[in-house]
């Protein structure tokens, strides 16, 4: 369900789940946009990132925190972003699915501020990348 102002928010409400692009395809060319080349084969190549002690080619942080912000804004198109803090606690494959999350932890329908959780996992079921996000949303 998507929300347009903070009255549709609900404490507890699960945003809808968000499986992004992960996809050699996908990473290679955002990582050439950010400057990052393909980083020595780190964003472009599983042999070659397996060979820099990685366990195969890697989704940029930067990416995985624009799919978090994706998720948010497909929830809540008029929604503005003011802050995301992740922790990445093991790397993002690419080539692999992974699923964001995100539930609603705190509402202030004053301010219009809504405070989420968000948790990124693999097919796997283990948390790769988790943390909070805080996002302005229109009071009327």
């Amino acid at each position: 369900m998507s929300v347009a102002n903070i009255a549709d928010v609900e404490f507890g409400a699960e945003l809808a789940p968000f499986e992004p692009d992960t996809s050699l395809s996908a990473v290679t060319p955002f990582a050439a946009a950010v400057g990052w080349g393909d980083g020595g084969g780190r964003f472009s190549d599983h042999q070659r990132a397996r060979g820099q002690g990685l366990p195969g080619a890697l989704v940029p942080g930067i990416m995985a925190m624009g799919f978090l912000t994706s998720m948010i804004h497909q929830w809540a198109p008029s929604a503005r972003v003011e802050h995301v803090d992740t922790v990445f606690r093991a790397p993002l494959l690419a080539d692999q699915p992974c699923h964001i999350s995100a539930v609603v932890t705190d509402i202030d329908e004053e301010s219009g501020t809504v405070e989420l959780d968000l948790s990124v996992k693999n097919e796997a079921g283990e948390t790769r990348i988790f943390g909070t996000a805080r996002v302005k949303l229109p009071t009327a």
